[in-house]
């Protein structure tokens, strides 16, 4: 349900701790994780942004995943532990685990950002998400925000592996092209935006001036796995609808 964008900070933080069924000693700082840098821009008390958050809960979600997978595989390589643990914490998934608690609506947003839908871009998303975990780490400690952040990646985990996303998309995309068409597919940046600690890239993937597939990740190397993925799954819906 969509909360009135009349809604104070104040009312917002208490909404969001009812949501997701945990109080916190201090909510200011689950305040913080909750202002995106564009609502600063509009009111007169100042208090920081999410992206200090966004830092940290960035490796805490690192070190909650690695320990995760490390368990539940004892018998696998660094190599594959590593694509799973990048498709566990990419910014789709990321976003996903957003929106699995409506976590947009809950966002206090300046009036340009609310106007060009901030609550439902996946960036935005994704990083408000590692903030929340930031703050859930710093007030309550690592216990509780492990168990909160377990609580999406199991169930992401069973997806990944099921549709094997954790997979190298680029040296499968490459196999498949050059099998095809006997052509190298190429990658372009087609944006890049955010600070300078939380750069947002948007990549192509093309076969010479056909477009396979986009993809936005934090780094140009994720946003072209993520390009060579959505490529991927188009070329194998085109297979199954000519089959």
């Amino acid at each position: 349900m969509a909360l009135p964008r009349s809604l104070g900070s104040e009312a917002r933080v208490e909404a969001f701790q009812q949501a997701i069924d945990l109080r916190f000693h201090n909510p200011e700082i689950l305040r913080e994780a909750l202002t995106h840098r564009s609502y600063l821009n509009e009111i007169e008390q100042a208090w920081p942004s999410n992206e200090r958050l966004e830092f940290l809960g960035d490796a805490v979600l690192g070190i909650v995943s690695a320990k995760f997978l490390f368990h539940r595989f004892p018998e696998g390589d660094e190599g594959n532990l590593t694509n799973l643990r990048s498709a566990l914490v990419r910014t789709e998934s990321l976003a996903r685990y957003a929106q699995a608690i409506n976590l947009g609506e809950y966002l206090l947003l300046g009036r340009g950002e609310e106007m060009s839908k901030g609550r439902q871009r996946t960036g935005g998303l994704a990083c408000a998400f590692e903030a929340v975990l930031a703050a859930i780490y710093e007030d309550q400690g690592y216990e509780t925000a492990e168990r909160f952040a377990l609580g999406f990646i199991e169930p992401e985990l069973e997806h990944v592996v099921a549709t094997r996303t954790h997979r190298n998309a680029k040296s499968v995309l490459q196999e498949l092209v050059q099998g095809t068409w006997q052509q190298t597919p190429t990658y372009h940046v087609l944006e890049e935006s955010g600070p300078d600690h939380a750069k947002s890239f948007r990549v192509e993937v093309r076969v010479g001036p056909r477009v396979l597939g986009r993809g936005t990740e934090r780094s140009k190397r994720a946003a072209e796995q993520a390009a060579a993925e959505q490529a991927l799954a188009q070329l194998q819906q085109g297979e199954r609808a000519s089959g």
